[in-house]
């Protein structure tokens, strides 16, 4: 069964069914018992009368038992307090019958021990003719010194309440059945209504494909399919945003390595036509092909370096010393630096350890590439890096007094491939992807990473990730 409104149908059919029925046993056992009840008062209120004409003859009489037995053993006295459907008897003390009403025929009730108790009802099984049961009040009638005279047994058929009841039955029974049928039909129309919302929302979802990520549901609802469908737009925007990158980045990869691939093949077709005459076609060919074979592998290092970034679950981490780390990338940059005629340095309190938990690797190469873009873009002056703790955080700082930044285009310098300004991307190279991975990697380590312009010129990229108290003592 594969129908979520057939499903839903019958567990409403099915739980209004259980209720049904438990109602129906407590109709049924109430009216019973109201039966039994009625039946019980009035065969009290008939004990009640004999017990009064009881009292009555044992005041104006002798005393004792023969005044009882005198007014109440005679059959026609006792057919007094009969029907068709009640019987009475007397009994002595002793349990030996004194008289009956005369519907009782050949019948004879038990003998009556009180044991303690002067009234008790009993439910007696009868056979012959009139088979069934018998709702039985056996009363000791008792003089005014509370002295026992004799046993009254009341009895009242049940047949009248077993018809009752199983008429009540009946009806219930039909009842039942019709109202299990209204609910079932209704359950399906119900189930209908309910799923009505899902199914429309399951159609609208069928016709967004991977070219139709632009159309939205924009459902108004404010109950859980509501909720379910503006779960369903946010996703859709994640996706379109995601497409939107990928698509980006496959256009701009394919744009970045056209260049060098057509430089590496009009190289090896003049190496195949001159490079055997001519030595300097041959050397310049070289040096090209050299030149932009590195340029793409330091391109696909990079792809390679943004997809274990981006896979941040794969990535081990360990506690490290930011300080050690940022000292490490300046003495191997300081060389570079110093050719240029650049100032390049690490600030830090001495002795300061400020500790994060990542991959050593990938913030080495975070450090170096901020490293790397100041050299680039710093003809002149200073790079300063600096390491410092606010509150939970470890903050790198990488200044320098180069070019400087449009503080308009200071998001986008961390999105893949982008140059910025044309004139300063001809004059720097690069792959592009330097700031990308920067901002990967800080991401992955719970981090960010931000670029502004600075007043007196140059610029500042500053890295904030999540640093261990101060108190927690990092490894050798």
């Amino acid at each position: 069964m594969t129908s979520l409104r057939t499903r839903i149908a019958l567990l409403y059919a099915a739980l209004i069914a259980v209720v049904i029925v438990i109602g129906a046993l407590a109709i049924d056992l109430a009216f019973r018992s109201l039966l039994i009840d009625q039946a019980r008062l009035s065969l009290a209120e008939t004990a009640e009368q004999i017990e009064r004409v009881a009292e009555e003859a044992s005041v104006s009489g002798l005393g004792g038992e023969a005044p009882v037995t005198l007014a109440l053993s005679s059959p026609s006295t006792l057919d007094h307090w009969a029907s068709a459907n009640e019987y009475v008897q007397l009994d002595t003390v002793a349990g030996q019958v004194l008289g009956k009403s005369t519907n009782l025929g050949g019948l004879t009730f038990a003998p009556w021990e009180p044991s303690g108790r002067d009234r008790a009802y009993e439910f007696v099984r009868v056979t012959g003719n009139r088979a069934g049961t018998v709702l039985e009040l056996n009363r000791v009638l008792v003089d005014e010194n509370s002295r026992p005279l004799a046993i009254v047994h009341v009895g009242q058929r049940l047949d009248n309440v077993d018809a009752l009841i199983a008429t009540a039955r009946g009806i219930l029974l039909w009842i039942s059945a019709a109202a299990l049928v209204v609910i079932v039909v209704a359950s399906y129309f119900v189930a209908a209504w309910a799923i009505d919302p899902i199914e429309r929302l399951t159609f609208a979802v069928a016709q967004i494909g991977s070219e139709r990520l632009d159309r939205r549901l924009r459902w108004q609802r404010r109950d859980e399919v509501g909720r379910l469908a503006g779960a369903f737009d946010a996703m859709l925007d994640r996706l379109q945003s995601a497409f939107a990158r990928e698509r980006q980045f496959i256009s701009d990869a394919s744009h970045e390595l056209r260049t060098p691939l057509t430089i590496i093949n009009a190289n090896a077709q003049m190496l195949q036509r001159w490079g055997d005459r001519d030595p300097e076609v041959m050397k310049t060919s070289l040096e090209a092909i050299s030149e932009e074979s590195g340029r793409l592998a330091g391109m696909v290092s990079g792809m390679l370096t943004l997809s274990k970034a981006e896979a941040g679950d794969a990535i081990p981490k360990e506690p490290l010393v930011l300080e050690r780390l940022a000292d490490d990338v300046v003495d191997h940059a300081r060389e570079r630096a110093a050719s240029e005629g650049i100032a390049l340095a690490s600030h830090h309190a001495d002795g300061d350890s400020t500790i994060v938990i990542g991959d050593a690797g990938l913030l080495r190469q975070l450090i170096g590439n901020l490293v790397d873009n100041a050299l680039k873009f710093t003809h002149e002056g200073s790079v300063d890096v600096a390491v410092r703790r606010e509150g939970a955080f470890a903050v790198l700082d990488v200044a320098d007094t180069g070019t400087g930044i449009d503080e308009g285009e200071a998001d986008r310098l961390f999105d893949r491939f982008f140059r910025g300004d044309p004139a300063h991307a001809r004059e720097a190279e690069g792959t592009g992807l330097g700031l990308a991975i920067v901002r990967s990697i800080a991401r992955v380590h719970g981090g960010t990473v931000e670029a502004h312009a600075r007043p007196e010129g140059g610029s500042i990229f500053t890295v904030r990730l999540p640093a261990e108290p101060e108190s927690f003592t990092a490894g050798s």
